[in-house]
């Protein structure tokens, strides 16, 4: 909200004058009402893979904050441009590796990164895609930084271009900051999010194989118990689509149905929201009761569009996202508009000995962890924590990558004592159908323990609505 200087930022303002005015007991007030309403209307997620088994698997609400985060116009636009562009070279990537392979050819990048990797699914090698894309819903988590001139610039954290999950509280947040405080968005002209569910709908329609001017669309769950549930079914709600499971669906000379009251429908494009390894028991896991038997042959039929494709992994790990800046100079021909965090490779000889003798000063990561699990934040940790991530990087030098830690910019957050600084990230969603569209804004994630980098909603992180101002 502010510069270094203390000065208020320009588009920041108006808001830090109506701040200023606003009691304490109030803000509290407001803060209780917002949690009441969440619990009410059973916005919670569910935690798994926590250190304390008596947690895992509990519902949790996450935390609201409800000072939102505001991004100027200008900022935005940059931003804008350069999700699109990334998010078309990643695309055009994955048409690649599972087809000519030419950024290989060229050695661009190892070809061990990608056909070892364990998100690479050979089974979609020469697969035909409608219109080549891949992810059409794309998350990319981004922060905002000083550079090394000391200006803020903003980079890109992680590609999440699976099953990318936390646009429901994007809408969620954005309800609620207008029911604590409408006259604020009178005050303020804030770009709207609440037709995200229409673009949604319109990028998966625009992806459905047949002619049919009218196709079905539904949402693949694992079911209840998944996660990220609740977003799920708020998704189809939202767009009026069906939420389905995959008991719910069969296959029939090679055209997939689901099981309605009124008989079999076809089905023409899944938004899926089951991993890989569970789509279809009789490709990958046998044993698997998420998916539908059969799936992945009318897929390769071109009878089923899938949302995002399988193998999108191999496009969003972390040993892989060194490379795309190469990516978007090889495939499009630019510099890249959005900044890549430097990084360092376990499997490079030289950058492992780097990562070694600096563990203490920078952020290590498993090139397969998540959820802010699987990772070492340098100068936070003890000598033991420090001593034993060497002793795992040293065992698997290619299972991570590390990264100097960013001066990560911080956002005004309501908490116990009052308004205080934390740190923020930014996930928007990049929607590529016929076209590449984005609602202005995104989930901004807040690490609500003090001086914490780890935004993670599984590890104590709340989240903000998200302005992007129109004037």
């Amino acid at each position: 909200m502010r510069h270094a200087n203390g000065d208020v930022r320009e588009h920041y303002k108006r808001y830090e004058q109506w701040l200023a005015q606003q009691p304490h007991a109030l803000m509290q007030q407001r803060r209780e009402e917002a949690e009441t309403i969440f619990h009410r209307v059973g916005i919670t997620f569910a935690v798994y893979g926590e250190q304390d088994a008596t947690d895992a698997g509990t519902e949790r609400l996450i935390p609201f904050d409800v000072i939102p985060r505001i991004i100027p116009a200008s900022e935005w636009q940059v931003m804008e441009r350069g999700l699109a562009q990334r998010v078309d070279a990643l695309n055009r990537f994955l048409h690649d590796v599972y087809h000519q392979q030419d950024i290989v050819k060229a050695g661009l990048v190892p070809a061990d990164q990608i056909f070892q990797n364990a998100q690479f699914r050979p089974e979609m090698l020469g697969v035909k895609v409608p219109g080549n894309i891949y992810s059409h819903i794309s998350g990319v988590d981004m922060v905002r930084a000083r550079d090394a001139s000391g200006q803020g610039t903003y980079y890109v954290l992680e590609d999440n271009l699976r099953v990318p999950s936390g646009v429901s509280y994007m809408l969620e947040n954005r309800k609620m900051s207008m029911r604590l405080f409408p006259s604020l968005f009178s005050a303020h002209k804030v770009a709207p999010v609440a037709h995200y569910p229409d673009v949604l709908l319109e990028t998966l329609r625009s992806m459905a194989p047949s002619a049919n001017e009218d196709p079905t669309v539904v949402v693949l769950t694992p079911g209840m118990y998944n996660s990220a549930y609740f977003e799920h079914a708020f998704l189809a709600q939202q767009m009026g689509v069906e939420l389905v499971q995959g008991q719910d669906l069969f296959v029939k000379d090679s055209f997939v149905y689901m099981r309605t009251t009124r008989g079999p429908k076809r089905v023409d494009v899944i938004y899926r929201r089951v991993d890989d390894d569970y789509l279809d028991p009789m490709v990958f896991r046998p044993n698997s009761t998420l998916g539908c038997a059969g799936l992945m042959a009318v897929y390769r039929a071109g009878n089923v569009a899938i949302c995002n494709a399988m193998g999108t992994g191999v496009a969003d790990d972390k040993s892989i996202y060194p490379y795309v800046p190469k990516m978007i100079e090889f495939y499009l021909g630019e510099q890249p508009i959005l900044h890549n965090v430097p990084t360092y490779m376990g499997r490079d000889p030289g950058e492992l000995s780097y990562m070694l003798a600096n563990m203490h000063e920078l952020v290590v990561k498993q090139v397969h962890g998540a959820g802010g699990y699987g990772m070492l934040i340098g100068p936070t940790a003890s000598k033991a924590e420090i001593a034993d991530f060497k002793a795992a990087v040293q065992a698997n030098p290619s299972g991570y990558i590390a990264q100097p830690t960013l001066s990560l910019s911080t956002s005004p957050t309501f908490v116990e004592q009052g308004v205080a600084p934390r740190h923020i990230d930014l996930r928007p969603f990049v929607l590529c159908g016929a076209q590449t569209q984005m609602v202005a804004g995104g989930l901004t994630r807040v690490a609500l323990k003090e001086g914490s980098l780890v935004v993670n909603s599984s590890q104590g992180g709340g989240t903000k609505d998200t302005w992007v101002l129109e004037d």
